[in-house]
């Protein structure tokens, strides 16, 4: 396991990403799970990398689909999926919490949505089904880290600022993935007993895990919208910059090995 603070990511090289065109196109999910977004290159794709994207507790919103879409000027093929089923986006916290709460309330048929997307991830021209990727944010960390602990065929998840703790810990030879978390250590929605929760566990399941810790980050930090967010209904939310861009380019490396 690597446990590193952001300065030591400030030697890294960030990589610039291609402004090259991007097809969206909406998807159905099988069996009425819901819907999701697929973003690929207009550029003719070699057999690459492709990744399932999760939305923050808001829901499956422009800020989730935005990172779908960065991940498709960079190259590599990417499906939003939608954890709520079809369109249900908060503008307020508490119809977030709701939204959020009704779908842990239904784990068999979140997992059924994350593997009907994956599925569908497969299938697309220029993705190689061996690397498969997961990333998700806030609520969609937690999914995604679930996954990699039911055992999927993921080759890496990466969690931004996403819930760690769990009550199905990893056990050893289940996880195939290598293991990604960005958290905020002035987060006091990922407090440092679950960042060592997280961290015992995944050494006791024998599994890869690099853990980013950003000291002055809040929760949220990758979301530029966040900070206003944050004011307007006093929680501590907040976009921080480096965190970002340092988070992003430890999946951009992930993603290339």
């Amino acid at each position: 396991m690597r446990f590193l603070t952001g300065l030591a990511l400030l030697a890294t090289v960030f990589v610039s990403m291609a402004h090259a065109g991007v097809k969206e196109q909406t998807v159905t999910l099988p069996n009425n799970l819901g819907s999701g977004v697929v973003y690929q290159s207009d550029k003719k794709a070699q057999q690459g990398p492709a990744v399932v994207v999760v939305h923050e507790w808001w829901g499956l919103n422009d800020y989730a689909r935005s990172r779908a879409k960065m991940l498709a000027e960079a190259g590599y093929t990417a499906i939003a999926v939608d954890m709520y089923g079809t369109g249900k986006i908060a503008d307020h916290p508490k119809d977030a919490t709701a939204f959020m709460n009704a779908a842990l309330a239904e784990p068999e048929k979140m997992n059924a949505r994350f593997d009907a997307a994956m599925a569908i991830l497969a299938k697309q021209p220029g993705v190689n089904k061996d690397k498969l990727y997961a990333i998700g944010y806030c609520f969609g960390g937690g999914v995604v880290l679930n996954q990699a602990r039911r055992g999927l065929d993921l080759a890496g998840v990466a969690s931004f600022h996403g819930a760690l703790a769990t009550k199905t810990r990893a056990t050893p030879g289940t996880v195939k993935a290598e293991i990604l978390v960005a958290t905020g250590g002035a987060d006091p929605m990922v407090p440092a007993k679950q960042v060592a929760a997280l961290t015992g566990e995944m050494a006791s399941a024998g599994v890869k895990l690099t853990v980013l810790n950003f000291p002055d980050a809040k929760h949220s930090f990758t979301n530029p919208g966040s900070t206003a967010v944050g004011k307007k209904y006093d929680m501590p939310l907040a976009y921080n910059e480096a965190a970002d861009k340092e988070s992003w380019a430890a999946l951009m490396q992930m993603l290339a090995k």
